[in-house]
């Protein structure tokens, strides 16, 4: 019943944005993010893991920043409980996307489980700018096939490239996954309140990061999004206390 409800949405939004056009946009994203998996299997190798680890990595986790996270901190000499802390909250807003994307996707139980290996920050995007149903299942399929495709498989030659590169930190390989997370996050800060956020979490990340063990300084810039909304609301507040009663 739900899936014959689903289809008969399809139908009825006839006329939305041609398919052609949300496979382009769709293949797009995929390539240009998928081809930075080279750089972590690089960085991953690097930092001492093993072609076989990184591709598990790639393969079962599938979120380039937590991926990052995760080598970048044991890299660094933190402990592999503080890496997977940090790896697992820069992870955990992709179970707030699904929840958006459960309504506008609208699948079945059945193909659920396999979505959401692909809920991640590109698919999430592209099926989200979709004007129907349709082309946002049709974005957030190509886009997350043609994304798990290639970042594997550039993870793979990524790591059996590292030995011929050498030193990894000498060409800033490592930054590369961070700089694609920042380039699709920023626009996506309209509000005051999300550049306040993000601006206090890059305080408290670079600040902390002398001072602190590695992969800690992560887990205490998350605590810019509820510092931010508490100072949000008592403003909210007293703005609603100051106004005049009628």
């Amino acid at each position: 019943m739900a899936e014959q409800t689903a289809l008969a949405d399809i139908r009825a939004e006839g006329g939305g944005k041609a398919d052609s056009a949300v496979v382009r946009d769709a293949l797009g994203v995929g390539v240009a993010v998928g081809l930075s998996g080279f750089a972590f299997g690089v960085t991953s190798a690097g930092s001492g893991l093993s072609v076989l680890q990184t591709c598990a990595l790639s393969l079962l986790v599938f979120t380039g920043a937590s991926q990052f996270a995760l080598v970048g901190a044991l890299a660094a000499g933190g402990g592999p409980v503080a890496a997977a802390a940090g790896a697992f909250f820069l992870g955990v807003r992709n179970a707030f996307y699904g929840l958006r994307l459960s309504q506008v996707l609208a699948l079945s139980r059945v193909a659920r489980p396999f979505a959401a290996q692909w809920v991640i920050d590109e698919t999430t995007a592209v099926s989200l700018a979709q004007p129907t149903r349709r082309a946002a299942r049709l974005g957030f399929l190509v886009t997350g096939v043609s994304l798990y495709v290639l970042w594997n498989l550039t993870t793979l030659l990524g790591a059996l490239g590292a030995e011929a590169i050498g030193d990894t930190d000498a060409w800033g390989l490592d930054a590369a996954g961070p700089a694609v997370f920042l380039a699709l996050l920023a626009p996506m800060l309209k509000s005051v309140t999300e550049r306040a956020v993000a601006s206090l979490a890059v305080l408290l990340g670079l600040g902390l990061l002398p001072v602190l063990p590695a992969g800690v300084p992560v887990l205490v810039a998350a605590l810019a999004a509820p510092l931010a909304l508490f100072v949000e609301g008592r403003r909210g507040g007293r703005a609603r206390g100051d106004a005049p009663r009628p």
